[in-house]
Formats: C-alpha cells, structure tokens, sequence
C-alpha cells in the first residue's frame, strides 16, 4: 500500500512514517513537503491514501484539485487546528478524515483503518464560542429530531457519521444494500447535500445549532 505524506516539517514526516509502517503491514510511505512535489507524485502512481497538512502552502487547493480529478483517492487531513470551522471546510470540500494534531496516536489509527475502509472519519468538533452558552449538556448519540427525516433515515444518517458504509449499514438494518442506498439518497436530498461527507457535516453543524 503506497500512502502519500504531505507535510512541510520533516519530524512530523519521519514521524507519521513510522507510524504507518508499523500498524499497516506493507505499507509505503512517501514524504513530501511541497505541493508541487505531491502533484509530481501523483503524476507519477496514484496511492492508496494522501494524509496532507493544509499548513503546506497551496494544501488546501491540492486537497480540491485531488477530490475533483481522483474522486475515489481519499484524503486525511492531519492538521494543527481542532477549529470546528477548519474541520468543516475541510470535510465538505473533499477530505474524507480530518485528524486534529492533538489527537492520541489510537486515534489516528482508527481513523486511517475507517477512511481505508469507505467510511469517513469526523472528529469530535468543538461547539462555536457563541452556541456554548445555551449548549445542553452533550448526549452520546447525537439528537436528529430537528432534522427533516423519517426515524428510518436518521438511523441511516446515524450509521453515516460513525463512517459504516452502504454494505455494513445494510447488515445493521437488515436489508438489501439497494434500500440502503434509497434511504441515502433520501437523506442527501432533504439536507441538500452531494456527498456522505457533506450530510455528516451539515447534520453535526444543524445540532450544534439546535436547528
């Protein structure tokens, strides 16, 4: 399994290598500290992963331009922000994983594990300055019920953000993988969203906010 590292510090990159060497058998890891390195890369073989910092000068553009021209190639971003907003942008503009520096390495693993499977990792978010004051204390199962969905499709919804996909979440349900993927094109459209990635994110910003 080829990964492609893009981070502009050479300690986080000898770091996250041997991370990734050690917990997934056969892995190779490219490290790069340029954007224009990793499009070179990329030209070259497509990997099985990208992890990309988007402190990297032009990061942020790399992570479209992959989402756009390699839609199946997945991106996690491991970055030095656990700024909701940040995790937001990022999600929603193609990264399937975003992993805040601060998490345990545990954590990253897991993440890398679910993004290598389909799913898609999303992180605990903080709630915004300006929600926390009339913020109820937080559940472990995240209240849809503001949420324009049959209690079907918010199960599905909730299957989502814990990053099953359409096969895993069919077992759970016990039905076909075909009605599972009825029920998330039902719940794309009543978010108005055009991605898993997007409904996950609009679902958490929509509790947060209590709408």
């Amino acid at each position: 399994m080829k990964v492609l590292l893009v981070d502009g510090f050479p300690m986080v990159r000898a770091a996250l290598t041997g991370l990734i060497e050690q917990h997934f058998a056969g892995a190779q890891v490219q490290g790069v500290d340029t954007v224009d390195a990793a499009r070179q890369s990329l030209a070259q073989a497509l990997p099985r992963l990208v992890l990309l910092d988007l402190r990297v000068p032009g990061g942020f553009e790399l992570m479209e331009e992959i989402h756009q021209t390699h839609l199946l190639l997945p991106v996690v971003v491991i970055s030095g922000s656990d700024d909701t907003d940040d995790a937001l942008r990022a999600l929603s503009s193609g990264a399937m994983g975003y992993v805040p520096e601060r998490s345990d390495l545990d954590t990253l693993v897991q993440a890398l594990h679910l993004v290598l499977a389909g799913g898609t990792y999303v992180p605990p978010l903080k709630p915004r300055v300006d929600e926390t004051a009339a913020a109820a204390p937080a559940s472990p199962t995240p209240d849809w019920g503001a949420l324009p969905l049959t209690p079907r499709q918010k199960h599905v919804l909730h299957l989502l953000t814990q990053g099953l996909s359409n096969k895993l979440i069919a077992r759970e349900l016990g039905v076909s993988v075909d009605t599972v993927k009825d029920h998330v094109a039902a719940v794309l459209k009543a978010l108005g969203v055009a991605s898993r990635t997007q409904a996950v994110v609009v679902a958490t910003q929509r509790v947060q906010r209590g709408a």
